[in-house]
């Protein structure tokens, strides 16, 4: 196939790595920056610089933006994209605002689209950090509607399990935005409120992995960040609002130093735990 790549910088880089090193795919790549683009290119990442011209050669449009971003590109291109027999798939971290608009742009314009959000990331980002390993036993979400077919379905299986995705997760865009909104949306609050505490300036010597895990993804890009929890208000704050409720049950129990209170409350995060599963 030959595969076009919007925007290379962790996830798009990833992608662009992984399928140069295990897949015989042609990549075209495009990034706003040009010396990521150029290094792309001499880092075999990537074949070719993707044009205008190379849009409608493609079989597969993978776009590695942030919502708005990625909606703007789209509709900029969407003749070139409606001139091939192109699959567009942004990897947007939400879905349901920009699946109904790209959908709707798609089949006013001869293209097919899927929404789709690879569970895979790390606390920094760009070219430099991205890796072919980066996608290996991970899930790879999408969310189609009911225009898309089994054999593009399959195509894209096949695709994904080449480059390390483990399997794919299927979802309707509204399920991704609620779920999504507490495995990852609230995580990363609560990591960047956890690390304002004074005492994080104080804690060399006296921490572990305990404050490790907790402080990992307060390293974020803020300005994708706040992009995407506003495209999620709703479950998000659905979300905090019952964190806050939970926190509130152990600074009343810990103010009144009722031991039967406080046990309770950590025994019921541990049965928690045990139902949620493993990681």
């Amino acid at each position: 196939m030959k595969i076009a790549v919007i925007g290379l910088g962790l996830i798009g880089g990833s992608f662009a790595k992984a399928t140069k090193q295990r897949t015989s795919h042609e990549i075209y790549g495009f990034d706003l920056d040009h010396e990521v683009q150029l290094l792309a290119r001499l880092s075999g990442a990537m074949d070719a610089p993707l044009t205008d011209e190379l849009i409608p050669e493609c079989d597969l449009v993978l776009i590695a933006l942030r919502p708005g971003a990625a909606e703007e590109w789209a509709i900029a291109h969407r003749t070139q994209l409606g001139s091939g027999n192109c699959l567009v798939v942004d990897i947007c971290g939400v879905k349901r605002g920009i699946c109904e608009r790209m959908g709707r742009l798609a089949k006013d314009n001869g293209f097919r689209y899927i929404g789709g959000h690879p569970m895979a990331g790390k606390e920094v980002g760009g070219f430099v950090n991205s890796s072919e390993n980066l996608f290996d036993g991970a899930s790879m979400i999408l969310t189609p509607d009911e225009t898309v077919d089994m054999k593009t379905l399959e195509m894209l299986k096949n695709y994904m399990l080449d480059i390390g995705f483990s399997g794919l997760t299927f979802s309707t865009p509204a399920d991704h935005d609620r779920i999504i909104a507490y495995t990852s949306q609230l995580a990363h609050i609560v990591s960047g409120a956890y690390v304002k505490s004074q005492t994080a300036q104080e804690r060399r010597g006296f921490s572990a992995g305990s404050f490790r895990d907790m402080t990992r993804v307060a390293r974020l890009d803020e300005n994708m960040w706040t992009e995407l929890m506003l495209e999620n208000t709703d479950y998000l704050t659905d979300e905090l609002r019952t964190l806050i409720r939970n926190l509130q049950e152990y600074l009343d129990a810990i103010e009144a130093k009722d031991a039967d209170a406080l046990r309770e409350c950590l025994r019921a995060g541990k049965i928690a735990k045990a139902g949620a599963g493993g990681n």
